[in-house]
């Protein structure tokens, strides 16, 4: 297998991650021109935006945390050569996870369901990592 093929999951948590900023900046440059939100309001910090933009700020914010270990991961993978076809799977398990999170947290926002899916993302990671440091220790 290719090395792009590796490279895949993480360049669907950055399209997920583009996604999210362009609903975002959509909400915030909305609120702006509606004048629902003034500038001066909002100028240090989100109190002032809509739930609805909150919840969008919070679930961008969210792509810098787990995912960011997931892109490392990838990167020592790939300089490693341990890449495998388990890292692939849990991979694109890992951004099926984020995409519902995301998806929960832009939607319904229900906090059992988004924990879940966050803690099922959590587990993969934990997974991947453990088998590449494993690969690594025992040198195959």
């Amino acid at each position: 297998m290719g090395v792009a093929a590796y490279l895949y999951p993480s360049l669907a948590l950055v399209a997920l991650l583009f996604v999210l900023l362009g609903r975002l900046a959509t909400m915030r440059v909305g609120a702006i021109r509606r004048r629902e939100v003034k500038m001066r309001d909002i100028a240090l910090g989100q109190k002032n935006w809509s739930i609805s933009a909150v919840q969008a700020g919070n679930c961008v914010d969210n792509q810098f945390q787990l995912p960011v270990l997931f892109h490392v991961l990838t990167g020592f993978e790939i300089i490693t050569a341990k890449a495998d076809l388990a890292f692939l799977v849990l991979g694109w398990l890992f951004v099926a996870s984020r995409v519902l999170h995301a998806a929960i947290h832009v939607g319904s926002n229900d906090v059992v369901r988004r924990f879940y899916a966050f803690a099922a993302g959590f587990a993969i990671l934990i997974v991947a990592w453990v088998l590449f440091a494993i690969k690594l220790i025992a040198g195959f």
